[in-house]
């Protein structure tokens, strides 16, 4: 670190690079808290180790709450511009996983939502040099944002679906047969078109047991229907990027709009760079 840095500088360095061997000392450091934070909230669940170590794993818990506190704050202080971590989503994670056991004192049992803390282990990319990795998930992200209006319009038909089927079901079971509501035969018939099949109701009927049939075929060909959306926006997402990727045949420069005919810096025909 160069001798002329603020304390606030070497900080950040230390806090939010990876870089340098204080950063990613701090890293390390970091994950292994959070294993061990998670590891003692789940022993806490267990019945014959609460009783005989609950009051350790009590102690530990709020140690590793007021360590990962005082981080929290310490990212806000050095960061450049505080709101934005504040509200990323490492930020509200970080806040998320400290909240818990502060709501303890107040709500019974709310503690063991300190399992969130596991998401931050995502950081183990940064750590690992595995940035790429984060960068495919944006791409995931970018890919389920831009299929979520035809995601929404299936489940509302099948929501839908369920409610038509559920009911023509309540009317040829009816309650003799464990259907002996609507709403429990939409649920089971959400059981039975996602082949969960829990087994708890089951038609009796003959004309039942047909249309049970029918559900659970119609079934298979549902659950496809989702990851041929994404897998869709997936394969578009890519191509886009990778038509941006090539640039400008004249200037190289990058991150056109994909409906861009000339360049944005020098003018040259995008349809050269696109061949």
């Amino acid at each position: 670190m160069a001798k002329n840095q603020t304390l606030k500088q070497r900080l950040y360095i230390i806090i939010f690079e990876a870089d340098t061997f204080w950063g990613k000392a701090f890293d390390v450091v970091l994950l292994v808290a959070i294993l061990l934070s998670v590891l003692a909230v789940m022993l806490e669940s267990v019945v014959d180790i609460k009783v005989n170590y609950g009051e350790l794993l009590y102690t530990i818990e709020w140690i590793f709450t007021l360590l990962f506190s005082i981080e929290y704050l310490a990212r806000i202080y050095v960061s450049e511009r505080p709101k934005k971590y504040i509200f990323s989503f490492f930020g509200i994670i970080d806040l998320l996983s400290i909240l818990p056991t502060f709501i303890g004192l107040v709500v019974s049992g709310a503690h063991s939502l300190l399992i969130i803390r596991s998401i931050r282990l995502l950081r183990v990319f940064r750590v690992l040099k595995m940035v790429r990795f984060l960068g495919e998930a944006s791409s995931l992200m970018g890919a389920l944002r831009s299929s979520r209006a035809k995601i929404i319009v299936f489940i509302g038909g099948v929501f839908c679906l369920t409610v038509i089927l559920g009911t023509i079901m309540y009317l040829i079971e009816g309650g003799e047969n464990g259907f002996t509501s609507i709403p429990r035969s939409i649920y089971w018939a959400v059981v039975t078109l996602t082949t969960v099949g829990y087994g708890d109701i089951a038609p009796a009927t003959t004309l039942g047991q047909i249309v049970a049939t029918a559900i659970m075929i119609l079934g298979y060909g549902i659950i496809a229907v989702p990851t041929g959306i994404v897998s869709a926006e997936i394969t578009s997402h890519s191509k886009r990027m990778k038509e941006q990727e090539k640039g400008c045949a004249r200037c190289g420069a990058i991150a056109h709009n994909d409906e861009a005919r000339y360049c944005y810096q020098c003018g040259e025909s995008m349809l050269n760079s696109k061949k």
